[in-house]
């Protein structure tokens, strides 16, 4: 069974145990409202070991500032689909031709304290494709194996005080990588899909 058919059947399997809790910190927003449709790519590479690809946002971005990320953003009115989004993200911002990508599915949606709804996308793709960051956003494109992400004991529950409130989150941290917030949340319900 490929890489691709492992993950696809863990995805099948999944829906089919019904909605699992989200993680992360759900609190901060009017469900009955809308949330900004966005989409990340969970770029899964096919190897022995498989990885993640993941981005370091640069420092001069105005939300979100040096934080590791899945590539990915909001869904423009031209994209067709969530899919669609992430894959033109993923292009714009580490130069993945979407063709590479063989999309598996769609996981679980992550709502943002931010507001935005994010939809992960997983796809998988050939190991060592030469990725650029794009300069403007990205400051680094690096993998990360997969087996560690989902790994319960690397996956920490933070706790800490904002804005006069308890805010929960995870936190997984990969050699000098800190990865933590919405990634890390959509990191630990990927986790559940795989267990």
């Amino acid at each position: 069974m490929t890489l691709a058919e492992r993950l696809r059947a863990a995805l099948d399997a999944a829906e089919m145990r019904g909605p699992l809790p989200l993680a992360g910190d759900h609190f901060d927003f009017d469900p009955t409202q809308p949330g900004r449709a966005a989409a990340v790519l969970v770029a899964v590479t096919d190897r022995a070991e498989p990885g993640v690809i993941l981005t370091q946002r640069t420092e001069s971005l105005r939300q979100h500032s040096g934080q590791v990320a899945f590539p990915g953003g909001r869904v423009d009115p031209e994209d067709d689909s969530a899919i669609a989004a992430a894959l033109r993200e993923a292009h714009e911002e580490i130069g993945l031709p979407p063709a590479e990508v063989e999309v598996v599915g769609t996981t679980s949606h992550y709502r943002t304290v931010t507001g935005y709804d994010v939809t992960p996308v997983i796809g998988v793709v050939r190991p060592g494709l030469p990725l650029v960051a794009a300069e403007a956003e990205v400051a680094a494109v690096f993998e990360v194996p997969l087996a560690f992400l989902v790994d319960p004991a690397n996956q920490r529950e933070v706790r800490a005080h904002y804005q006069g409130r308890e805010r929960r989150y995870y936190e997984i941290n990969w050699h000098d990588r800190r990865i933590w917030g919405a990634t890390a949340a959509m990191i630990v319900n990927l986790a559940h899909v795989l267990a």
